[in-house]
Formats: C-alpha cells, structure tokens, sequence
C-alpha cells in the first residue's frame, strides 16, 4: 500500500486515542459472546478482520485461541503489537486491505467487528464490490461449514436520520445507502471527510450467498450492547451471524 487512503489516515491518527471510546469497554463480555455463538473450541483458529488495536484479537490469544489480526491502518496494528507484547500473548499480525488480503482456508472461525473494514468507503470504492469483496476473501479464508460473526452499520437507522436537504447536498446518497461525514481523529486533529456505507438485512443476504456463505442469524447489535433480539430501527449496527457452505462466487456461477 503506497498512498494513504482517507480511512487508512484517519485510523493512523485515532489509533493512539481509540481504546477511549466507549464502544470499546465490553470487550471481555464480547469475547464471551463471541466464543458460545460461533461455537469455538479450545485452540481454534480466528480470523479477525478489521482487528484495530486488538482489543478483541488480544482476549481472545489470552484464551488460548490461534488468531490473526488484519487491519487496513499500521497505526491500528501498532498500537496492537504493544499490546500484545504486554499482555504476553502470541497473535499474527497481517497489514492490508480488507480487500486485498489473501489466506488459506483454515481458519475455524472468522470476526469482522465495528464496521471493521466493511462498508468504510473510499471515493473510489464501489458499493456491492466493496463489501463483496471482504466477504469473499474472509469466505475463501475459512474452512467448510466454519462460522463468522460480523457487526455492520444499520442501513434502516441511516435512512430514517436524513434529509432530503442531505440528499441534495451529497452527505447522503440513497442509491447506495452511504453517507460523508466530517470527524475528527483522535478528536484534536483537524476534521476529515470519511464515505461510510450501511446496510438493509436483504441486501446482506444477497451479500453472504454470493460470497458462500449462509446467514444464520441477525440481531441487533450496536457496540455495548450486543442481544439476541430483532434490530431496532434506529440502534446503529445490525449483527450478523454466518456459516460458509460454498466457495465464493459459487451461487452466481450456478446461475
């Protein structure tokens, strides 16, 4: 990766400020979670995409799980490897692309959490290949009938909170349910225009086949507090909970 992209800098820069956040003080409850519903046995492999500092990859290394961390930001992974350095915990690291990663399929179980990766637009990035893409490489990296857990932005919440006005003056977009914001990394830098991308429950179905993989479940589940109940339609993320059943690409070449 040679020049920095508008998600890559702006988690560079919240990377030392990011375990601030108040989404990040459930962690150990998470990886409770994590561990009954995707069904992980003693030493099994993890995946975890959009890993960020680590704060769930570390847990669950502490645990005695096998796990490699994937993130888009060398700040992130920096910030990562501290702390795993102090934790005394093992986990293997990999800088890239959500997109552009490519492993083996031996992973028992795979995470992408806090719209880690997915659905983070760059200008460029088109909205079905984007998050397709993800999805196909996290696929192609597990192994049969292995389950993932992703929590993604809630294309219902982001609808009901715009305007007209923002349609007409670019902040949203209703073609492909994304919006540009304005943040502040870290919240003392100067503020940056980032795309994110939500999504509707259909579209995430359509989504995981393609991909080879056949949704489970589908909750609620905004960062803090993570259920099994129906989505509500302002809460900010939708939980995803999916297990691989083909290679990727499998069902539209059947078509």
């Amino acid at each position: 990766m040679n020049e920095k992209k508008p998600w890559q800098e702006f988690f560079d820069l919240e990377a030392p400020a990011y375990e601030n956040n108040e989404f990040t003080k459930n962690t150990l409850r998470e990886v409770d979670f994590l561990i009954e519903e995707l069904g992980l046995e003693p030493g099994a492999s993890v995946l975890d995409v959009g890993c960020g500092t680590g704060r769930h990859a570390i847990e669950l290394g502490k645990r005695g799980y096998s796990v490699t961390g994937v993130d888009l930001s060398s700040g992130m992974l920096s910030e990562a490897k501290k702390k795993a350095k102090a934790a005394g915990v093992s986990v293997n690291w990999i800088h890239s692309d959500a997109k552009c990663f490519s492993l083996d399929g031996h992973f028992d179980a795979a995470i992408c959490l806090c719209e880690g990766a997915f659905g983070l637009l760059n200008s460029s990035d088109e909205a079905i290949e984007q998050p397709l893409a993800i999805l196909g490489n996290i696929s192609r990296a597990l192994k049969p009938n292995a389950k993932s857990l992703f929590t993604v932005l809630n294309g219902l919440s982001m609808i009901r909170k715009h305007t007209q006005d923002d349609v007409e003056q670019d902040r949203f977009d209703p073609l492909t349910i994304s919006e540009v914001s304005q943040c502040a990394p870290a919240g003392t830098h100067p503020e940056m225009a980032v795309r994110e991308r939500a999504f509707v429950p259909t579209e995430l179905v359509l989504l995981f086949r393609l991909a080879g993989m056949n949704i489970l479940n589908m909750w609620g589940g905004t960062a803090g507090s993570w259920r099994k109940a129906k989505i509500e339609l302002d809460e900010i993320e939708i939980m995803i909970v999916a297990q691989k059943t083909a290679p990727p690409g499998a069902l539209a070449q059947a078509s």
